[in-house]
């Protein structure tokens, strides 16, 4: 056992599957965080759009915390409602925001405005949300720099694989020349579907009941995700501003399940391919639905599962897959962002 352990006061903003998971990850790990990294922790602040606002900085009971949850009100507790999230983050008085709010594909807010108030205050900022990678992503990181503190994303794509910091901490002056990939899962298991037999909207319909798409699942369908994955992607890993509108985008739409089992008779197969390559002194990125031969690795990646293919100048072909993560994959890369964070 460790004896200098130090325990840090956590935030979860967003309160829906991922900071939940979250939270029964934490609770799962806390020996081997305490014993192994000298890390405690409590939390002293949830937030949530639809569930109000807690806040207390000698730390929550988690079993409340479920008990508020289910009643559909986190106001209940001792704390009542605040104001702002800066209001929330000093009456808790955070070390560390984890935020898991929904995407806008428009602006990143209002996750910026959130992880800006988190990092002006003094905490660390963690966020499974990709928008204020995409828009604010220097900006962050240069205020996390100037507060000492740090602004990390592991989870915002695919999931907990790290991505980000393998090429942060373990590819030094690696230069990336491009990469391609499958990125959006929803998409891949419509098109599994409809490999197996089913309409469009058939295999959207089993998609939904599984849980991997929304109800609404437009920004999957038309390539919004994947679009915004790559201007993260090209963004931090490639050191160039592109937004999502500047993607070449196509979704999947206009594909069938007679295409798509035509195409898997011939030996090939549908993916929606993410693309993204360095050309002189621009970057040139496209998603849209490739016809694949069956021996390319990304046309061997079906389900929720995901793969890309990084070209760089020392690294002529190097991969990353993941294999059906669940929602704990993603809470995972936020955990262990927040384990880098605390451990500098």
């Amino acid at each position: 056992m460790r004896e200098n352990i130090k325990t840090y006061n956590l935030c979860l903003l967003g309160f829906g599957n991922v900071n939940r998971t979250l939270l029964r990850l934490l609770a799962s790990r806390d020996k081997e965080l305490r014993e192994r990294y000298g890390i405690g922790w409590q939390i002293t602040g949830v937030a949530s759009r639809r569930l109000g606002w807690i806040a207390e900085p000698g730390g929550l009971d988690v079993s409340e915390l479920d008990g508020l949850f289910g009643a559909g009100n986190l106001a209940r507790g001792k704390s009542g409602r605040l104001k702002d999230v800066r209001d929330w983050l000093q009456a808790a008085k955070a070390d560390v925001l984890f935020e898991a709010t929904p995407l806008n594909v428009e602006s990143g807010q209002p996750a910026i405005e959130h992880l800006r108030a988190a990092l002006e205050y003094g905490a660390h900022a963690i966020t499974a949300n990709k928008g204020p990678v995409v828009f604010a992503y220097e900006e962050l990181s240069s205020l996390a720099g100037a507060k000492g503190k740090r602004f990390l994303f592991e989870s915002t794509v695919m999931d907990g694989v790290p991505i980000f910091s393998l090429f942060r901490d373990s590819l030094p002056t690696v230069h990336l020349r491009g990469f391609r990939g499958i990125l959006n899962s929803t998409t891949n298991v419509i098109i599994s579907g409809m490999e197996e037999g089913l309409s469009f909207d058939q295999a959207l319909q089993k998609a939904q009941e599984l849980g991997v798409a929304e109800t609404d699942a437009t920004h999957d369908i038309d390539g919004w995700d994947a679009a915004v994955k790559v201007s993260a992607l090209v963004t931090v890993l490639m050191g160039a501003h592109l937004r999502p509108g500047e993607v070449q985008r196509e979704g999947i739409r206009n594909l069938s399940g007679e295409i798509v089992r035509s195409a898997c008779s011939q030996g090939k197969r549908y993916k929606l391919v993410c693309r993204a390559r360095r050309v002189d002194q621009r970057i040139e990125a496209s998603v849209g639905p490739e016809l694949l031969p069956v021996n390319d690795p990304l046309a061997q990646v079906a389900g929720t599962s995901s793969i890309v293919y990084f070209e760089s100048d020392i690294f002529p072909g190097l991969v990353i897959t993941e294999h059906n993560p669940g929602l704990e994959a993603t809470a995972y890369g936020m955990l262990a962002d927040f384990v880098r964070a605390v451990s500098r």
